[in-house]
């Protein structure tokens, strides 16, 4: 044999050897490859999308999405839906009723407020082999120790995400902070402002700085969230419509009403102390009072620039302000029509 010969075979071998040993890495890198960036989600579950948030997230999954979308809801519900959407049924409190149901779902957005609940269902999803879990927080932002404080109820919230993170192996999770609903507050005056009276309840001055975001823009964030689930996998998202004032807010109204608006002057501290008071009786009618202290109270808890917004990492495109307001004024929620 010559000694050209010799030295191809053992650049063959050589060159055989260098494949056999990386044949599994490169199968590693290609299946994680594969993995993280497509996580074949196609099937989409909404629970609880009755209610105020559910009818907009439905709306827009339906209009804007690739995705199939279901809704799962209780045995005993009597809510409907448009024809053209799965409704899938199961008994809330078990996880063999559960995991039935959620069988072949990809993802799940759950819209139920009661932890216990939801603590069931990602138990229920992980048996199903659901990929990602959305827990309900569409909100203020539960990531951050001062607003739990202050508003007790989000311990809840809290105990979901911490749940969710000792199951990482085995589901990944997104959660969404949005701010107070932007049209839906103005419609049933949340956000300080009665169309009906024109009277505007202006707390701390009214100059806080907060985040809003519209119900039908918080359907678009999750289907942008499901499509870059790689990008938003095990962290908190953060979206808004809109970043204003109550002052700012009520200026934008006077000027489309063409009146001035009767003013009330309050404290957050008074709103505090008296949803306080009432939760420390079992009176959930205090909530409200400590979510508005929180939202729009002088040291601006509700300011989600601050943690850095996704709008634009998620390709969220901006709305009219204007247009939002006049929606809110009318009774109507933006771009669900």
């Amino acid at each position: 044999m010559s000694s050209r010969n010799a030295e191809q075979q053992q650049f063959r071998f050589k060159y055989l050897l260098y494949l056999a040993a990386a044949l599994p890495v490169l199968f590693f890198l290609f299946k994680n490859y594969y993995t993280d960036n497509t996580m074949a989600i196609k099937n989409v579950v909404l629970v609880g999308a009755g209610g105020n948030l559910g009818p907009s997230i439905l709306h827009a999954f339906l209009k804007h999405s690739p995705y199939n979308v279901s809704v799962l809801s209780r045995q005993e519900s009597t809510s409907t839906f448009p024809s053209e959407v799965k409704v899938l049924k199961a008994d809330y409190t078990s996880i063999d009723s559960l995991t039935t149901a959620l069988k072949g779902q990809d993802a799940v957005i759950s819209l139920v407020g009661r932890p216990d609940a939801q603590q069931i269902l990602v138990d229920a999803s992980i048996a199903a082999g659901v990929q990602r879990f959305i827990p309900s927080e569409f909100g203020s932002n539960t990531a951050d120790p001062a607003v739990v404080a202050k508003v007790p109820i989000f311990k809840g919230k809290v105990g979901v995400i911490e749940y969710l993170q000792t199951k990482e192996k085995e589901i990944s999770w997104s959660g969404v902070i949005t701010g107070p609903f932007f049209d839906w507050g103005l419609k049933v005056g949340f956000l300080g402002l009665n169309a009906g009276t024109k009277t505007a309840t202006l707390i701390d001055g009214g100059k806080a700085r907060f985040s809003g975001t519209n119900l039908h823009q918080i359907g678009l964030a999750l289907i942008k969230v499901l499509e870059k689930a790689e990008e938003t996998k095990n962290k908190y998202i953060y979206v808004s419509s809109f970043e204003t004032t109550q002052n700012d807010l009520l200026a934008e109204v006077e000027k489309i009403t063409g009146e001035k608006w009767t003013v009330t002057q309050v404290k957050s501290a008074d709103l505090f102390k008296e949803g306080g008071e009432k939760l420390a009786k079992g009176d959930f009618s205090g909530i409200p009072a400590l979510l508005q202290g929180n939202i729009f109270g002088e040291e601006e808890l509700s300011d989600s620039t601050v943690q850095g917004l996704w709008n634009e990492k998620l390709g969220l495109e901006k709305e009219s302000f204007e247009e939002s307001i006049k929606a809110g004024l009318a009774g109507k929620l933006y771009g669900d029509h």
